[in-house]
């Protein structure tokens, strides 16, 4: 059986190599300048990456989402293009540097996958890191400091964006995880430079207009991840073309709760429930079978040491849930098998807690 597989966020493998991508011949069923179209020789190529990654004291856990812009990367320094790399990393408060935010851990994860030197600069932007870029030479890397040390780049603030901008000759957008935001670095570069999608962008939009158009059936998604109102665009263009919608993780109790069932303390959008329930009769009467958790690994909290098991039924008042149980992996599992088309997205579970 062919499977066509699609994870969305950021979490595509990308090309194994770029001969690899010529020969699959990846191109999006959308209306986007492709890298190949962008010239790129010899320039200052400002590159939105997704470099934000698990750190913990210091090292990059997961070097996943690195490995996935490498043939992006790659292809503009096999052209003597110098790079200057800007993403995100976590949550940080916007006020100013926070050492636990630093991109320092990914620079050296990035240098140790290219295979040359990486330098980090002090900021995002700054006389000192205009500076700094205006003194690239063909081939040369440098990653700039996270971009959410400043509240300008999740607000889209021109002024910021265009500080971006300038250091830059041409713009490349390989930031799929982050493509659905108004961020500065995503919004404005593409407005005042030559623009193009990346190779990882260009393979995650060819997929999805495949799931658009006429994806393979049986066509199994499983949603996951904390929020309904993150899922509501997703679940009202793509759910009435699945077969089976298998929904798990925080926003599985939002539908739950619309079911009359018992939550507990687990996460809940409460001034979401009774939308949730009118989702459910539109998908039932368009014949799209919905998946909901029967049974959960529930805890006190996330820092909980002792977790349990909780029927579906059963659900205890005074605990939370935090993952799929087994009976709900057999039922999810069983639909993903028999399936033809699978779209991840978000997780069922907590899965940066080894509990969940």
């Amino acid at each position: 059986m062919q499977c066509m597989i699609a994870r969305f966020g950021g979490s595509y493998r990308g090309p194994r190599s770029l001969t690899h991508f010529h020969q699959t011949k990846a191109r999006p069923m959308f209306r986007v300048l492709s890298l190949e179209q962008l010239d790129v020789a010899n320039k200052r190529a400002l590159v939105r990456v997704d470099f934000n990654v698990p750190v913990k004291t210091g090292t990059v856990q997961d070097d996943f989402r690195i490995r996935a812009s490498l043939p992006t990367l790659r292809y503009a320094l096999e052209r003597g293009a110098s790079l200057v790399l800007m993403s995100h990393l976590g949550r940080p408060a916007g006020t100013g540097f926070e050492e636990a935010y630093s991109m320092k851990p990914v620079a050296g994860a990035l240098e140790a996958q290219l295979g040359r030197t990486v330098t980090l600069l002090e900021d995002c932007v700054g006389d000192s890191v205009r500076e700094a870029c205006m003194r690239l030479k063909p081939g040369e890397v440098v990653l700039l400091e996270n971009l959410r040390f400043h509240k300008a780049e999740k607000k889209g603030d021109e002024s910021f964006g265009k500080q971006l901008a300038e250091l830059g000759e041409v713009y490349i957008c390989d930031a799929f995880g982050t493509a659905h935001r108004a961020d500065a670095s995503m919004t404005v570069p593409a407005k005042v430079l030559p623009a193009a999608a990346g190779y990882l962008l260009l393979a995650e939009l060819e997929y999805l207009g495949k799931l658009v158009q006429a994806p393979p059936t049986p066509f199994v998604a499983v949603l996951g991840g904390a929020k309904v109102s993150d899922k509501l665009p997703l679940l009202r263009t793509l759910g009435p073309k699945c077969t089976t919608l298998c929904i798990g993780g925080a926003m599985a109790f939002t539908f739950l709760k619309a079911q009359g069932k018992e939550v507990g303390i687990s996460r809940l959008e409460q001034e979401l429930v009774e939308t949730a329930g009118e989702i459910l009769e539109e998908l039932a009467a368009q014949g799209v079978e919905v998946v909901l958790p029967v049974d959960h690994v529930v805890a006190e909290s996330l820092e909980a040491t002792q977790t349990k098991l909780a029927d579906g039924e059963a659900m205890p008042p005074d605990l939370a849930g935090y993952d799929i149980g087994p009976r709900t992996v057999e039922e999810f599992g069983a639909r993903i098998a028999a399936a033809k088309t699978v779209l991840f997205n978000g997780p069922p579970g907590v899965f940066e807690k080894p509990a969940f």
